[in-house]
């Protein structure tokens, strides 16, 4: 699924070749999609995986005030709950999963994120896990508010190592409308 150049094959096409560039030309200098370039159906493979750590879960924890024991108490954890180990907080979770998308879909054609619904994390993520994930563009609409924009509803998912399912929301993001 990666070329000789190191770059990921999305849905069987080579970057260039993919129908979401194929149609309008170029991305943002920063590497973004215009609103115009999402196409409904098209699912990317994002290119960045992530170990997570002991130390991304104590660090998120602790600069949002969580003091859950659940992510920052092994001993805790391993004699007061049906995991045995901590389980990563499900907001870095979260995060890190639309993040991993940024540099493939939107990173300087984001406008505003308006929204996330339909949240779930089906299975627990552990520390030393490794994730992946990918995006499902579900549908776009021109803003009816603001002219050289639209909105793109997007449905994201992460897997460990194992290829189960961590975490999924949809997302609806703000898109710039490429310049005329």
């Amino acid at each position: 699924m990666i070329n000789c150049y190191g770059k990921r094959r999305l849905n069987g096409y080579e970057e260039a070749e993919a129908p979401m560039t194929q149609q309008t030309g170029g991305r943002h200098k920063r590497g973004g999609l215009y609103f115009e370039d999402f196409v409904p159906g098209q699912v990317i493979e994002h290119r960045y995986t992530r170990t997570v750590t002991q130390m991304d879960n104590m660090l998120f924890s602790n600069m949002t005030l969580n003091p859950q024991p659940l992510h920052i108490d092994r001993h805790f954890c391993e004699q007061e709950t049906e995991w045995g180990q901590p389980l990563m907080n499900s907001l870095f979770t979260l995060g890190l999963m639309i993040g991993m998308s940024v540099s493939d879909l939107t990173v300087g054609t984001t406008i505003a994120n308006l929204g996330m619904t339909d949240v779930r994390f089906p299975h627990p993520l552990f520390e030393g896990d490794t994730v992946h994930a990918t995006t499902e563009v579900i549908s776009k609409r021109e803003s009816k508010s603001r002219a050289g924009a639209g909105i793109v509803e997007l449905h994201h998912r992460a897997y460990n190592q194992d290829n189960k399912l961590v975490a999924e929301c949809r997302r609806q993001a703000f898109m710039r409308m490429r310049p005329t």
